[in-house]
């Protein structure tokens, strides 16, 4: 049986968590098609709560699709993972009681997972045997970075070597290359020591193989 999946991410960049779903799903001997909406096709655009994006999902499937389970993504920011465990539990009770659900809590911000491969910054930043040394936290101390964006950004500009105008260029393709580096993720190195990666993947495969 193919399980129906829909993942409600903080933003357009963190789309890419839907293939680390998927290849999970595959590892655990599950189908799955995960269904990423865009809620900003609905003539309302929702806020940024988990209810409301649950309710807008709900419109854009205009009662068609019945989920097996619901991924949602919501940063710790400045509050402690438990404080958004309990508002997503609390959240999908509400607007779709019974739907088994999987938290995605970051510590402060998802740009902690993407700290840690020196390889995949340099490559994104157009420079992939740059050898200049990009000030990055060890994976004990990726999750106590006060402000992981910002060293992200920082990361990337120092990897390329750019300056002026190139520079500029780079830094705004931000977003672009914050997706890519999600998507280039690798599983299997050093994000698996980051204990709210470890809690993701832990719930996700107890959800597929209790569903």
């Amino acid at each position: 049986m193919t399980l129906r999946a829909l993942y409600l991410c903080e933003g357009s960049s963190d789309t890419g968590l839907r293939f680390h779903i998927e290849a999970i799903a595959v590892e655990a001997g599950r189908e799955i098609l995960v269904t990423v909406p865009d809620l900003d096709r609905l003539p309302n655009k929702p806020g940024h709560s988990v209810r409301d994006k649950l309710r807008a999902a709900q419109q854009l499937s205009d009662g068609g699709h019945q989920y097996d389970l619901v991924v949602i993504h919501r940063d710790s920011d400045r509050h402690p993972a438990e404080h958004r465990r309990k508002e997503i539990a609390q959240a999908v009770a509400e607007v779709s009681p019974g739907l088994a659900h999987v938290p995605v809590i970051p510590v402060r911000m998802l740009e902690a997972w993407l700290l840690l491969d020196h390889a995949a910054i340099r490559e994104v930043a157009g420079n992939p045997n740059g050898r200049v040394t990009l000030e990055l936290p060890k994976a004990a101390r990726a999750e106590a970075v006060g402000d992981p964006k910002a060293l992200l950004k920082q990361a990337i500009a120092a990897a390329s070597e750019e300056s002026g105008r190139g520079l500029k260029k780079l830094q705004a393709r931000f977003s672009e290359n914050r997706a890519r580096l999600l998507q280039m993720l690798d599983r299997e190195g050093p994000v698996k020591q980051l204990a709210s990666w470890q809690s993701f993947t832990h719930e996700l495969q107890e959800a597929l193989v209790n569903i």
